[in-house]
C-alpha cells in the first residue's frame, strides 16, 4: 500500500544519482575499473576468468565488468576511510558486501521475506474464505500483484540491472493501483458494480500509458516519482478515510486503520539513509524488514472484511 509509494521515492532519487555519485565519479575508482577490465575481461583473461567463476555467479547474470567495478569500489572506499572521509555511494547506491550472488543480502532476503508472508496469507486466505464472497476475487487478485512485486524486488537487490530496476518499478506500482482498486471495489463496487468496472479500465489504461511511456519514450524518474505519490495519496486518503467511517461499525478495519499509520511512520526509516551497518543492514532493508508484520496484518484484515461480508450476503439472501 503506502509503504511502496515511499519506497518508490527512495528509489527515484538513488536512481537519479545513479548516473555520476559520489563514489564512481572519483579518478582513482574510474582508473582501477579501467585498468581491470583492461587486464581481465578480453581475450584469454577474460575466458581464465569465466572458468573460475562459480556457476551460480554466472547464472545470476555477473560479468567480469561487474566484478571491477566491484573490486574497485572497495579500493575506493578502502582510500576514503583511510584518509578520514565519509563513505561514499557508487552509481546511487551504498557499497555493500555481497554474499553468494546477492548485491544487497539483507534487502533482498527482506523482500523474499514479505513475499513468503503474503504467499502464506494468500493461502490462509483461500483456507479459511470462500470463493462465494463479495470480495474474494479481488482480495486474491492484489495478493498474486503483491507476489509478483515482492519477486521483482528480490531479483533486483539481487542483481541491480536496467530490466529489474524497471521491473521493480513497474510492479510497484501495480500494486498501488490495485490497492486503489482494492478500496474502490469495498467501498464503492459492491454496490455499484459498474462503476468498478470503469474504474479498473481507466486504471489499466493508466497503467498502460505509465509503463509504455517510460519503456518506449524516456525513462523520466521525476515523472516516475510524482505519478506513484500522486496515485499514493489517493490510496492513503481514500482507504483511511473509509476506515474513520467505518471504525465503529466494524471493528475489523481497525486493523487497515493501523496499517496505513504503520506504513506512513515506517516510511521514514527511508529518510535515515546511512551507510550500511556491516556493509550489508541499511535503512532500505530494516524498512523493508518492517513491512513483514504490516503485510501480515493487512491480509488479516481482508480476511475479517472478506467473512464479514460474506455473513452480510447471505442474511440478505435469506431475507429475499
Amino acid at each position: 500500500m503506502a509503504g511502496r509509494t515511499a519506497r518508490l521515492v527512495l528509489l527515484a532519487g538513488a536512481a537519479a544519482l545513479a548516473s555520476g555519485s559520489q563514489g564512481d565519479r572519483e579518478p582513482v575508482y574510474r582508473d582501477c575499473v579501467h585498468r581491470c577490465e583492461e587486464r581481465n575481461c578480453s581475450g584469454g583473461a577474460l575466458r581464465h576468468f569465466r572458468s573460475r567463476q562459480p556457476i551460480y555467479m554466472s547464472l545470476a547474470g555477473w560479468t567480469c565488468q561487474d566484478d571491477c567495478k566491484y573490486e574497485c569500489m572497495w579500493v575506493t572506499v578502502g582510500l576514503y576511510l583511510k584518509e578520514g572521509h565519509k563513505v561514499p555511494q557508487f552509481h546511487g547506491k551504498w557499497p555493500f558486501s555481497r554474499f553468494l550472488f546477492f548485491q544487497e543480502p539483507a534487502s533482498a532476503m527482506a523482500s523474499f521475506l514479505n513475499g513468503l508472508a503474503s504467499l502464506v496469507m494468500l493461502c490462509r486466505y483461500h483456507t479459511s474464505v470462500p470463493a462465494s464472497s463479495p470480495m474474494y476475487p479481488t482480495c486474491v487478485a492484489f495478493a498474486w500483484v503483491s507476489l509478483n512485486a515482492w519477486f521483482w524486488s528480490t531479483v533486483f537487490h539481487t542483481k541491480d540491472t536496467d530490466l529489474t530496476e524497471k521491473m521493480d518499478y513497474f510492479c510497484a506500482s501495480t500494486v498501488i493501483l490495485h490497492s486503489v482498486y482494492l478500496c474502490c471495489v469495498r467501498t464503492v463496487g459492491l454496490q455499484h458494480p459498474a462503476v468498478a468496472s470503469a474504474f479498473r479500465a481507466l486504471l489499466l489504461l493508466m497503467l498502460t500509458a505509465h509503463v509504455s511511456y517510460l519503456s518506449l519514450v524516456r525513462f523520466d524518474y521525476g515523472y516516475n516519482l510524482a505519478a506513484n505519490v500522486a496515485i499514493g495519496l489517493v490510496n492513503v486518503v481514500w482507504w483511511l478515510a473509509w476506515c474513520l467511517r467505518n471504525q465503529r461499525r466494524l471493528p475489523h478495519v481497525r486493523k487497515c486503520m493501523v496499517v496505513v499509520l504503520l506504513l506512513q511512520g515506517l516510511s521514514l526509516l527511508e529518510l535515515l539513509d546511512f551507510p550500511p551497518f556491516f556493509w550489508v543492514l541499511d535503512a532500505h532493508a530494516i524498512w523493508h524488514i518492517s513491512t513483514i508484520p504490516v503485510h501480515v496484518l493487512f491480509f488479516s484484515f481482508l480476511e475479517d472484511d472478506s467473512l464479514y461480508l460474506l455473513k452480510e450476503s447471505e442474511a440478505k439472501f435469506k431475507l429475499d
